[in-house]
């Protein structure tokens, strides 16, 4: 027999041997003791809950309508420390059964001027007992009252930038330029923070493994002091399949002086790239320019030159020219 059927065995004839004990005489008599041990705890229990006691509470502070235009002094409090006397049971309801709502405070009236914002003790005393029975004794609460000073900032827009990295799958990539919605945000915060900043970043992203174009919500990455509205903003990401394309490109100078003829050997050169399937058709020969520079060609003696891609459409992916480097010949001319 195997250890498996032994094992199945074991816990299949488990029920029988539980009931086999049971039926004994002896373990009757430790459930019976068993049953009036928890009765017993459970009128403990009970009789306790009628009794008088203390316990602190917190109790969070919410706050609404907060002007994105001001900057406090001292982080204001988020929550209230509380403490009550009352029956158990009454302070079991307020610890289990969330009778207790937080307190809300709206910022929406305050000077744009700077001032003090304050919550006085008589409100967060009102607002803590509204909210309990009368049987409830509020014996302190901390802090008893929310006092703290504002000043106005200033405030600009600047452009949001994302700050990443992203990868496609192989054959794929972007096929154009990355869309931020909105493109810039509402920056508050003193003036040397303004002064510094030149973009807003998103928080640091890595996108992996991407096959097709997506929009996604991005959170800005916090400045101490500063404050953006909105915090968020949205980011699409044209993604689309790359194929090969070659083109033949005249080479030209065209900082060569007219008294001067240019032969070059061959007069043209391959560039290769990969383009977005949707382009392929679009991209033509005159979306690039092959180009040798005058000042390279006057004290050359080795009769080649290097070719630089001055031109090319920002939506292809690695260009490269075959050949790199020609031969040239340069003539004068006898007119």
């Amino acid at each position: 027999m195997s250890r498996l059927e032994a094992l199945f065995l074991t816990f299949k004839s488990a029920p029988k041997r539980i009931k086999t004990l049971l039926r004994r005489q002896g373990w009757k008599e430790v459930l019976i003791f068993f049953f009036f041990v928890l009765l017993s705890l459970g009128f403990w229990m009970l009789q306790s809950l009628q009794q008088d006691y203390e316990i602190e509470l917190i109790i969070p502070v919410r706050y609404k309508n907060v002007p994105a235009n001001i900057a406090f002094s001292d982080k204001l409090p988020d929550n209230i420390k509380v403490k009550v006397r009352d029956k158990g049971s009454v302070l079991l309801n307020y610890s289990l059964g969330g009778t207790l709502l937080p307190i809300e405070a709206s910022l929406g009236s305050l000077s744009a001027k700077g001032g003090t914002f304050l919550i006085s003790k008589k409100i967060i005393e009102r607002d803590l007992l509204k909210q309990m029975i009368a049987t409830t004794t509020l014996i302190s609460f901390e802090p008893q009252q929310i006092e703290v000073d504002y000043t106005p900032l200033k405030s600009r827009r600047i452009q949001v930038e994302f700050n990443g990295s992203l990868r496609t799958e192989p054959g794929f990539g972007l096929s154009g330029e990355i869309n931020i919605t909105p493109a810039t945000v509402q920056v508050y915060a003193g003036e040397e923070i303004l002064d510094s900043l030149i973009t807003v970043q998103t928080v640091n992203t890595k996108i992996e493994k991407a096959r097709k174009t997506f929009t996604r919500t991005f959170n800005l990455l916090p400045v101490k002091g500063a404050r953006f509205e909105p915090e968020q903003v949205t980011i699409t990401f044209p993604i689309e399949e790359y194929t090969e394309k070659t083109l033949n490109i005249p080479i030209q100078c065209k900082t060569l002086p007219q008294n001067l003829t240019l032969r070059t050997f061959p007069s043209m050169v391959q560039v290769t790239c990969n383009v977005p399937l949707s382009r392929f058709n679009q991209l033509k020969e005159n979306d690039f320019a092959a180009e040798i520079n005058y000042s390279d060609l006057e004290q050359n003696i080795s009769g080649t030159v290097s070719i630089k891609l001055t031109k090319k459409p920002n939506w292809i992916q690695s260009p490269t020219v075959h050949p790199d480097k020609i031969e040239f010949i340069l003539e004068q001319n006898n007119y």
